[in-house]
């Protein structure tokens, strides 16, 4: 699912695995031939309504979990959010709240989309900063 519904690069997805003795490396691009661990991870894309009844199961009150800026904005300067990444949330957000599980959520985890990281420098730039200020803006208005 890292790749689902019109999800754009993240920085974190072009991030190889690493192992003792070996740095992860940073690629330009999703090279077919590295392992990027990130892109199935725990694969709660597709896993979450069985995830969180496990959750539920072990008594849990909250989850914390990020929102993808690049789910909503797949590039993150589109004028336009993708609504495919902001019902895939509406989805988890009921699901957790069917069990009595309050969402914590986090707006930023390592997770600029990739776009503006290399188009932009990232937050060097203030353009990139107004991205995120419409990225937060609409999942307040979403979310309220």
């Amino acid at each position: 699912g890292y790749d689902a519904d019109g999800k754009g690069l993240s920085v974190i997805d072009v991030m190889t695995a690493g192992a003792h003795g070996t740095a992860r490396q940073i690629t330009q691009d999703v090279d077919p031939n590295q392992y990027y661990p990130n892109h199935i991870g725990i694969d709660f894309y597709n896993r979450y309504k069985e995830d969180i009844a496990l959750f539920n199961e072990m008594g849990l009150k909250c989850l914390r979990t990020s929102i993808a800026w690049s789910r909503i904005f797949p590039n993150g300067d589109e004028s336009e959010p993708n609504e495919a990444g902001l019902q895939f949330y509406d989805n988890v957000f009921d699901e957790l709240l069917k069990y009595g599980i309050e969402p914590v959520i986090t707006l930023s985890h390592f997770e600029m989309p990739l776009h503006l990281a290399r188009t932009y420098d990232g937050f060097r730039s203030r353009k990139v900063a107004d991205y995120f200020a419409k990225f937060a803006e609409t999942v307040f208005t979403r979310y309220k």
